[in-house]
């Protein structure tokens, strides 16, 4: 068992029970599922793009990516129906912990002039999505070998209920929110 989930049982679950008062054990918000997505609208003109960033996707998260394609055709940009134009991981059990203590630990750290993450980001049901500008913030990634800096969208979804709960649940679990 990793050691981000063995902290979540023994420290963060008594906490959480000691502010909201949970009835039942199982009501304590957990983290669900970690989705990492990579969209490239310059794959339209330029596939091999969609391929490094695939394999880039593929280092960072220990996982192989999907490729995600077009659902409607736009004509300004060019885009038909089923064209792909992105790559994403969902992150489950071990693999969600050890990116997740990576995440925090290691790899938003990196980021220049951090302050720390805002924590407005929730959706309303305790969801938090991060945007990430540079993917070169990973340890994975050798600097000299990369094409394009990509941006990356990072979902960490919970089992809260409210913003609040799942607010709480992400800062008892190291992520550095702003005050």
């Amino acid at each position: 068992m990793s050691t981000l989930k063995e902290f979540y049982k023994s420290e963060v679950v008594p906490r959480l029970n000691e502010k909201f008062k949970y009835g039942n054990p199982m009501q304590v918000p957990r983290l669900e599922k970690i989705i990492l997505n990579v969209g490239l609208g310059e794959a339209i003109n330029n596939i091999k793009i969609l391929d490094s960033a695939a394999e880039e996707l593929k280092m960072i998260a220990g996982q192989k990516p999907v490729i995600t394609r077009a659902k409607k055709s736009i004509a300004a940009f060019k885009l038909r129906e089923g064209m792909p134009i992105g790559c994403k991981v969902t992150l489950r059990r071990e693999k969600m912990y050890d990116f997740f203590n990576k995440l925090v630990n290691v790899a938003l750290p990196r980021v220049r002039d951090f302050r720390g993450i805002s924590a407005k980001a929730m959706d309303g049901q305790g969801n938090y999505t991060l945007g990430v500008k540079e993917h070169i913030i990973f340890p994975e990634i050798d600097y000299d070998k990369i094409a394009k800096i990509k941006g990356l969208n990072i979902t960490v979804v919970t089992s809260a209920n409210t913003d609040d709960e799942g607010r709480e649940l992400l800062r008892l679990m190291g992520m550095p929110f702003r005050n």
